[in-house]
C-alpha cells in the first residue's frame, strides 16, 4: 500500500516563479520539483507523479504553466492528472494571476495582495487587488473549478509583483501563500 504524498499544486512555472518557489521550498522544509518548470510546463501528469513520488519529504511544491493557450493546455492536463491521482493528497493550489490574451478565470478562496495582506477580492498579475471577490484571471487556472481542493489561494504573478515577491527579498508572498495553506491543511499539526 502507498502512502498519499501531500503536495502544493503552482499555477506557473516560468524563471520567476522557479526560482520563488524552489527558495519557499526550502524555507518551509519541503520540496519542489524543479524540473516541473517551464512556460509552458513539458513535463507529463504521469512524470510528474513519478517525481512527487521520488521526493524525500513533504509537502512538495509542483509548477504547472500554459503559457496562455486557450481552454485546456499541457500545463492544466498535467495539473489535472496529478490533482486526481489516488497517490496525491492536494493541501490546496496556488493561483497565479496573468494578463495573457484570452483570460481564463477561477474562484479563490482568498488572495493575498503584494504587501502581503489577505483579501477577500481576487488580484491582478501586480497583487494588486481586483474588484470581484472570490475571482482571479490567469492562464493556467481554467481547470480549477472542476477538481475538489481544500484551499485556492491568489496570488500576482510569482516571483515579481513589481519586485514585492522577489526571491531577493525571500519572495515574501509566494510563501505566505504556502504557509497558508499549511496551516489551513493542518499539515505542521500532523506531523
Amino acid at each position: 500500500m502507498s502512502i498519499r504524498r501531500r503536495v502544493i499544486l503552482v499555477t506557473d512555472g516560468d524563471e520567476y516563479a522557479k526560482r520563488a518557489v524552489a527558495h519557499v521550498a526550502r524555507e518551509i522544509g519541503g520540496r519542489c520539483i524543479s524540473s516541473s518548470h517551464g512556460n509552458p510546463s513539458t513535463l507529463s501528469g504521469p512524470e510528474i507523479v513519478k517525481l512527487i513520488k521520488k521526493a524525500p519529504h513533504d509537502p512538495v511544491l509542483v509548477m504547472f504553466d500554459d503559457s496562455g493557450i486557450v481552454g485546456e493546455g499541457a500545463g492544466e492536463t498535467a495539473l489535472k492528472y496529478v490533482a486526481l491521482h489516488k497517490d496525491i493528497e492536494v493541501l490546496g493550489v496556488i493561483a497565479v494571476a496573468a494578463k495573457s490574451r484570452h483570460e481564463e478565470w477561477s474562484r479563490v478562496d482568498v488572495s493575498i495582495d503584494r504587501d502581503g495582506e489577505l483579501t477577500p477580492y481576487g488580484v491582478d498579475k501586480y497583487g494588486i487587488p481586483e474588484l470581484e471577490i472570490g475571482r482571479i484571471n490567469g492562464d493556467t487556472v481554467y481547470c480549477l473549478d472542476e477538481l475538489n481542493v481544500p484551499i485556492i489561494v491568489g496570488v500576482g504573478d510569482i516571483g515579481k509583483m513589481a519586485r514585492h515577491d522577489s526571491y531577493k527579498l525571500g519572495s515574501p508572498i509566494t510563501k505566505k501563500a504556502v504557509e497558508l495553506i499549511l496551516e489551513r491543511s493542518g499539515f505542521h499539526g500532523e506531523k
